[in-house]
């Protein structure tokens, strides 16, 4: 599309006419992405809090027994604990 020389718009430096202007529809767009943006990482944490909750807990041994077959193993790999 030509330029239309014969009728010039206003003249304005090369800062001037780079910037935008804010406006309300700039705010609507940045609240609502940020509220589409939460609520994906709120529904991908959803989906996949079952899979959280079902994680082996290590509480550490139960019953004499089950500490004793833990320290054997530990002196017959030849480790100590706390080192």
């Amino acid at each position: 599309m030509p330029a239309d020389l014969e009728h010039p718009g206003p003249v304005l430096n090369a800062t001037r006419a780079r910037q935008g202007r804010y406006g309300r529809h700039v705010f609507w767009v940045l609240v609502i992405s940020t509220v589409l943006a939460a609520a994906a990482l709120f529904g991908a944490w959803g989906m996949r809090s079952g899979d959280l909750t079902n994680a082996e807990r290590n509480n550490g041994a139960s019953t004499p027994a089950e500490a004793q077959h833990y320290s054997t193993e530990q002196s017959k790999s030849g480790t100590t604990p706390n080192n």
